[in-house]
């Protein structure tokens, strides 16, 4: 399945109540006026793009029908789908230029963060680099044993001790692994608790103290993982990790179960934080690099029209 398949695919729930709604809108006016934007405004709301952002689109909306003086209403969804393309364009590439790099994965428990981590080690390892993962989540055992099964599947290797060891002991043995074994990237996992935890947000900041100290020349990604299905509850998480963790880019997951997709454009717009990846679905392919283009064209796709509605 190709790109776009995939992610249209993955982006069914949003599409349908997006897209579906916004023909409806369209195909009951005749010509464009407030009440048809507002209309659309709120529907871009209804899929938990976020009330701000909403209003940011169709305001950008209004200055491009007023630039380009289109008259019909089915221009519409073609223009709205061009405004989120730009909206969400940022730099979505992974910075992984010196070696060993390091990737930092951060998140609440349940995003699926571990899965993500499994995910990306198998994909980086596909394009030819030498992948070490770090299980630096010793809070819970679970944690470091999923990741040990995702370590056995990418054929990668793993540097764990014990549950409840001090995290940054374990990452200062993951960079020190790294480096000594000629690793390209090494992938930390970190505790998944709560964010609001003040605790959690000081372990966070000393274990980018320990990858400083130990590997100061290397590129560090900071990713944050985002349950797609909590809507805008994610922006919040976001927010409140952002102001501790220096995060340089957002993994969106689960984006097949939700209906809220629009969270993503809020996401990039409201933080200004790049998407690097989205997860729309449960195989080891379904976690994709962000393609903002791609990405808007499948949420504005046409939506076939049920017996009952035609």
């Amino acid at each position: 399945m190709g790109f776009f398949s995939k992610i249209s695919d993955g982006l069914k729930k949003t599409r349908e109540g997006l897209s579906r709604q916004m023909d409806l809108i369209v195909n009951s006016f005749t010509a464009i006026d407030d009440d048809l934007i507002d209309e659309l405004e709120e529907s871009l709301i209804l899929a938990d793009v976020g009330s701000p952002t909403a209003a940011a689109i169709t305001a950008r909306l209004r200055e491009e029908i007023k630039r380009t003086g289109v008259t019909d209403p089915a221009r519409l969804k073609e223009m709205l789908a061009a405004i989120v393309a730009e909206m969400v364009t940022s730099d979505c590439e992974l910075a992984l230029n010196t070696a060993p790099s390091v990737i930092l994965v951060i998140g609440v428990n349940g995003a699926g963060k571990t899965t993500t981590i499994g995910k990306l080690a198998m994909r980086l390892k596909g394009q030819g680099k030498s992948v070490m993962l770090c299980a630096a989540d010793t809070f819970r055992a679970a944690a470091i044993q999923q990741l040990d099964v995702w370590a056995e599947r990418a054929g990668v290797e793993i540097i764990k001790q014990a549950e409840g060891s001090d995290p940054a002991a374990v990452v200062f043995d993951g960079m020190q692994a790294g480096k000594a074994r000629n690793k390209d990237v090494v992938i930390v996992d970190t505790a998944g608790r709560l964010q609001n935890k003040k605790h959690l947000m000081e372990e966070l900041s000393k274990i980018r103290r320990v990858i400083s100290r130990e590997l100061p020349d290397a590129d560090v990604e900071t990713l944050l993982v985002l349950d797609a299905t909590t809507g805008q509850n994610a922006l919040s998480q976001a927010k409140l990790f952002g102001e501790a963790a220096g995060i340089t880019g957002l993994v969106l997951t689960k984006l097949d179960g939700t209906a809220k997709g629009g969270v993503v454009i809020s996401l990039a717009r409201e933080l200004d934080m790049p998407v690097k990846f989205i997860g729309v679905g449960e195989g080891i392919e379904d976690l994709r690099p962000f393609d903002p283009e791609q990405f808007s064209a499948a949420l504005f796709a046409p939506v076939e029209v049920r017996e009952e509605e035609a």
